[in-house]
C-alpha cells in the first residue's frame, strides 16, 4: 500500500473519485492537476493541502495562483507543471487520471522515477505500449490498471504462476482474456438509427457515471477497442488471445480462461472507486466505503458478442490492434478531436467513425521506434481531422 499519491487529472471523474479514495485511506495528496477547472482545483487544494498544483492551460494557472496567495501550496502550468507533479520525490504513487495522449509524457517521467502507476489513461498504452512497458521494466516501476476491466483481469491472474506480478509480462497460467463490455445506450441499434444523437443522448451511459469523452468513446464502443490495445500492452497478448464480451448488466468487470480451461471471474458493483482502491493498497485489501454486491437482486446476467457492423469503432481499434507501429496512436488522436468536434455538435454522431477511419487509412504507418516518431504521428492526425472537418 503506498502512502502518498499526485492525481493528474484530479477535477475529472476518475481524479475526483480517486480524491476520495485517498481521503478514505488516510493517504496525503502530494500534488493535484487539472486542464482547467480551477475553482474545483482550488477547493481541493484546500481540503487536502498538497504541496503543489498545476494547471495545463497558462491562464487558468495564473489565476489559481492569486486564488492560493494565503496559502503555501506552489502552483505550475503546461506540460512542465504536469511532469514536476509526476516525478514528486514526496509521492509514492502517480495516478493518471488526465483525458488523452497528454498523460504519455508524465507517465514516462514517473516510471523513470520508479513511482507506481495507477493507470487510468489508456490512451499512454494505445499510442506508445511497447515504449512505456518496455521502459516500466527497465525501471523497475510497476503499473496497476484503475479500468475496472483490467483492474478484474489484474485481480484474477494475481497471485498465480511462479512471477505473480511483472509489469509487461504474460503470465504462464493465462490462456485468454474474456474482456467484458455494457455495450453502451445504443446497443441493439441500427447504424442507420444513430445519425441524429446528440451529445446528450451519448454520454447517458447506463451503467456507468464517467466523463464526456470516455462516455462517447463508450457509445461508439471505440472505449472498448482502446480498452482491447491496453489489454494487450499490460498482459503482454496477442490480439488473438483476447475475446470482447458484451455483458449489458456490467456486474462482471472481465474474465480469464487459465491453460486448463478455468475460467475466472471478478464482479463487483460498477463504480470505478472500487479498482481505484486497489490500485493504491495493492497487494493489500482494505474495508472500502463502496455498496456491496446483493446477489439475490441480480437476476439473469447475460452475453453476447459485439455489434462490429453498427459499432464499427471496436473492429477498426482491433485491426489497429494487429497491424501495430503509428496505427493505435493514429486511431487514438483522430477519434480524441473527432469526439471533441461532436461534443461541440460540429460533427454527426455517425462520422466520429468515419474521420477517424479515414485519418488513419491516410497516416497510419508501420514504424513507431521512438517517442517522437509518435508524437509526430499523434499532430499529423489531428491536424489532418482539422483540416477534413475545417473546424
Amino acid at each position: 500500500m503506498v502512502e502518498s499519491v499526485s492525481i493528474l487529472g484530479s477535477t475529472g471523474s476518475i481524479g475526483r473519485q480517486t480524491a476520495a479514495v485517498a481521503e478514505h485511506l488516510g493517504l496525503r495528496v502530494a500534488a493535484l492537476t487539472a486542464n482547467r477547472q480551477t475553482e474545483l482545483l482550488e477547493q481541493q487544494a484546500r481540503r487536502f493541502h498538497p504541496e503543489f498544483v498545476a494547471v495545463y492551460e497558462e491562464s487558468a494557472a495564473n489565476a489559481l495562483k492569486i486564488a492560493l496567495a494565503d496559502t503555501d501550496v506552489r502552483v505550475g502550468s503546461g506540460m512542465t507543471g504536469l511532469l514536476e507533479a509526476a516525478t514528486l520525490s514526496s509521492t509514492d504513487c502517480v495516478v493518471t487520471a488526465v483525458s488523452g495522449a497528454v498523460g504519455l509524457k508524465p507517465t514516462l517521467s514517473a516510471i523513470r522515477e520508479q513511482k507506481r502507476i495507477a493507470l487510468a489513461n489508456k490512451e499512454t498504452l494505445v499510442c506508445a505500449g511497447e515504449i512505456v512497458m518496455r521502459e516500466a521494466e527497465a525501471c523497475g516501476a510497476e503499473i496497476i490498471p484503475v479500468d475496472s476491466e483490467h483492474s478484474a483481469i489484474f485481480q484474477c491472474l494475481s497471485g498465480r504462476g511462479e512471477d505473480p506480478y511483472r509489469t509487461g509480462s504474460r503470465n504462464p497460467e493465462l490462456k485468454k482474456i474474456l474482456l467484458t463490455c455494457s455495450g453502451g445506450p445504443f446497443r441493439g441499434r441500427q447504424r442507420s438509427e444513430l445519425h441524429d444523437i446528440t451529445p446528450a443522448q451519448a454520454v447517458r451511459h447506463p451503467r456507468w457515471n464517467m466523463g464526456a469523452k470516455i462516455s462517447v468513446d463508450s457509445a461508439t464502443l471505440m472505449n472498448k477497442g482502446l480498452e482491447f490495445i491496453e489489454a494487450m500492452r499490460l498482459f503482454a497478448v496477442d490480439p488473438d488471445d483476447i475475446t470482447v464480451l458484451v455483458h449489458p448488466q456490467s456486474v462482471i468487470h472481465s474474465m480469464v480462461e487459465l491453460v486448463d480451461g478455468t475460467v475466472i471471474a471478478q464482479l463487483g458493483v460498477p463504480d470505478m472507486g472500487l479498482p481505484i482502491q486497489y490500485a493504491l493498497t495493492w497487494p493489500q485489501r482494505m474495508p472500502s466505503m463502496f455498496d456491496r454486491l446483493d446477489f439475490t437482486s441480480l437476476g439473469a446476467m447475460t452475453f453476447e458478442a459485439p455489434d462490429l457492423v453498427n459499432f464499427p469503432c471496436l473492429q477498426l481499434a482491433q485491426d489497429c490492434a494487429r497491424k501495430g507501429g503509428t496505427f493505435g496512436c493514429v486511431m487514438n488522436a483522430a477519434n480524441e478531436e473527432a469526439v471533441h468536434l461532436f461534443l461541440k455538435e460540429k460533427l454527426g454522431f455517425n462520422q466520429i467513425y468515419d474521420v477517424t477511419a479515414e485519418t488513419v487509412e491516410a497516416l497510419g504507418a508501420d514504424n513507431a521506434d521512438t517517442l517522437d516518431v509518435i508524437l509526430d504521428a499523434d499532430s499529423a492526425a489531428r491536424h489532418f481531422v482539422h483540416e477534413k472537418i475545417g473546424a
